[in-house]
């Protein structure tokens, strides 16, 4: 209601609770005589105040369900901004995660290769130190041993680059999930908290209407009881 609707009912009730109190009184009871057309005047220029009002405080009231479902479709398109988002970021990850994956795959079969050629070249070696070398046989074991040897590292080397690869797979999935969870849980708290926010502005304006409603309703009452 506003200041100048406010003012104009508190005159009408002023002048209507004067009327009553300086109204002649019937002898020997408690009640009293009041001019029938200046009270009624009083109430019809009451009425054309109040009906503005109680028509705001109706389209307040029908809004609220109107305002509950705009806030409730904002937290929706939130949580499914945020799913987009944890999506994105595990694909992302994975995709980060393969990459590595082939990589280390890679690098495993250059240093077999390599372990490999490196091992015939020993042992092609060995060969032709055998033919000039009276100890052909422990030149030869000599080849053998250092490339069996290079063998063994390649393969420990392959396995504990491939470990590490799928480590970080593990860890990376692991880090993105609480991440996108905690993404998912702040925006259903940010909704929550809009919501809740929205809903006790809203009852805080249906309830002063409503107590300005019923304190005119009071006071109308009031002064017909006493007339």
């Amino acid at each position: 209601m506003t200041d100048q609707a406010l003012r104009r009912v508190d005159q009408l009730l002023t002048e209507l609770v004067e009327l009553v109190e300086t109204a002649r009184a019937v002898p020997i009871s408690s009640s009293c005589v009041v001019p029938r057309e200046h009270v009624l005047d009083l109430l019809d220029r009451l009425r054309d105040v109040l009906p503005a009002e109680m028509d705001d405080a109706r389209r307040v009231s029908a809004q609220r369900e109107s305002v509950l479902a705009e806030a409730a479709g904002h937290a929706d398109r939130v949580r499914s901004e945020a799913e987009r988002t944890s999506a994105a970021a595990i694909a992302a990850a994975r995709e980060q995660a393969a990459a590595m994956r082939a990589d280390a795959d890679q690098y495993l079969r250059e240093v077999r290769a390599s372990a490999q050629a490196e091992a015939q070249r020993l042992i092609e070696g060995g060969r032709a130190e055998q033919s000039r070398l009276v100890v052909a046989t422990g030149v030869h074991q000599a080849a053998s041993s250092d490339a069996e040897r290079l063998r063994r590292e390649a393969d420990d080397y392959a396995a504990t680059t491939r470990a590490a690869a799928e480590r970080y797979l593990a860890a990376s999935q692991t880090e993105v999930e609480r991440a996108a969870t905690a993404l998912r849980q702040d925006a259903e708290r940010y909704a929550e908290r809009t919501l809740s926010d929205l809903v006790e502005v809203l009852n805080r304006a249906v309830t002063t209407t409503e107590h300005g409603r019923q304190q005119l309703l009071n006071r109308h009452s009031h002064s017909v009881g006493a007339r």
